[in-house]
């Protein structure tokens, strides 16, 4: 059994469900100290984050991960138990495998063996890991951030270990994200007998055109690295179940993923004009989970181009596509961000998984990119 392969199961044994850590910080700080690492806690609410850092000379790569999973959804779905690590046909099965433990033991046993080789190399090294990932993500790396900055702890170089790849390993990484801004409006009416709505104000049918035109919208075109910003409704509720009742009012939940061409302040401005058009009393509450970012070159995209097309032998596919990320927190400090991991095809899926030729694949990767950058 290989190191990332041990290292990975011992991860999937502890039932970290976000945002619930069970102990698996605990577990790397215990591999890492002895390297030199120092073990900081930034603990926050019912967030585990660790700070693990070896050096203190630039130029500063950080690791970045999360120990949290998201549920399993119902045992009896999957073939095996979702917490105890199962072997079949060259692959591990269990919950986090892919999302992203995998990414993390990957990782740290690239670490471990850079460190053996190279104990006096270059710069430093930190690893970066929260237990609020998979959740609102209001406790984990955004709150580590702030303190690395009120110190002035700058990272130079960050590689978030998330599920980037397609179909193989290191066929795509992620050099930005789109930005994701979230909408609950309440739309008033006035509660009636639907046999008198002369007495009654429908919010449902006073929403239905400017529905029609925020979804209609034009934001933008995209660009050459993101898609075209669209908005798109998650929730619509209104009524009180019955059938002869004019709802008194509705609410509707709505989300934009946007592209580096607007910002949050261009979309609330664009969005209260088009429902002021509409004659409705409404109420509208945002928030911003996190603007778009963008890594479109420097030293960590061509250290880890090399490193794929050493390791795998093919060139890699710089792409912005897919959703959120920590990575949203660390990019506004300046960093230059990526993201790589492994295949992201059963991520939150029944029967999640990792093939294991892939993960020691990713930790070969991984120590190439520490050598192109710090040896």
């Amino acid at each position: 059994m290989t190191e990332s392969l041990s290292l990975l199961k011992e991860l999937i044994r502890r039932e970290s469900v976000t945002p619930n850590d069970a102990g698996c910080q605990n577990l790397l700080a215990k591999r890492l100290t002895p390297l030199g690492f120092c073990d900081e806690r930034m603990n926050f609410s019912d967030t585990q984050n660790v700070w693990l850092r070896r050096g203190q000379n630039p130029p500063l790569f950080v690791f970045l991960g999360h120990t949290d999973v998201v549920p399993p959804g119902p045992l009896t779905a999957w073939d095996s138990p979702p917490f105890e690590p199962t072997l079949r046909e060259g692959k591990l099965y269990g919950r986090g495998t892919a999302d992203m433990k995998g990414g993390i033991a990957a990782f740290i046993t690239a670490v471990e063996r850079f460190i053996a080789k190279h104990p006096d190399h270059k710069g430093s090294i930190a690893i970066m890991l929260t237990s609020d990932e998979e959740g609102i993500a209001t406790h984990g790396v955004v709150k580590m951030v702030e303190i690395l900055q009120q110190r002035q702890e700058k990272i130079d170089w960050c590689l978030v270990g998330e599920p980037s790849s397609d179909q193989k390993i290191g066929d795509v990484i992620r050099v930005g994200r789109r930005g994701s801004l979230c909408a609950k409006l309440t739309v008033f009416g006035i509660q009636g007998h639907v046999a008198y709505p002369d007495l009654a104000e429908n919010p449902i049918h006073s929403f239905a055109p400017a529905l029609k035109e925020l979804t209609e919208e034009t934001w933008d075109h995209g660009n050459e690295f993101f898609p075209p910003t669209r908005l798109q409704v998650s929730n619509i509720n209104g009524g009180t179940g019955a059938e002869n009742i004019i709802p008194g009012q509705l609410e509707i939940q709505f989300n934009l993923r946007f592209c580096t061409e607007l910002d949050e302040a261009i979309i609330k401005t664009r969005t209260q004009a088009i429902l002021d058009k509409y004659d409705f009393k409404y109420d509208l509450q945002w928030r911003l989970s996190g603007n778009p970012f963008l890594t479109s070159q420097g030293e960590l995209i061509d250290a880890t181009h090399t490193a794929i097309k050493s390791i795998c032998g093919f060139e890699t596919l710089d792409d912005t596509g897919g959703g959120t990320s920590d990575g949203r927190f660390i990019a506004p400090t300046g960093a230059q961000v990526i993201e790589l991991g492994p295949v992201n095809a059963s991520i939150h899926k029944i029967n999640e998984h990792i093939d294991l030729q892939d993960l020691e694949t990713l930790s070969q990767i991984y120590q190439q990119i520490l050598l192109n950058l710090l040896a």
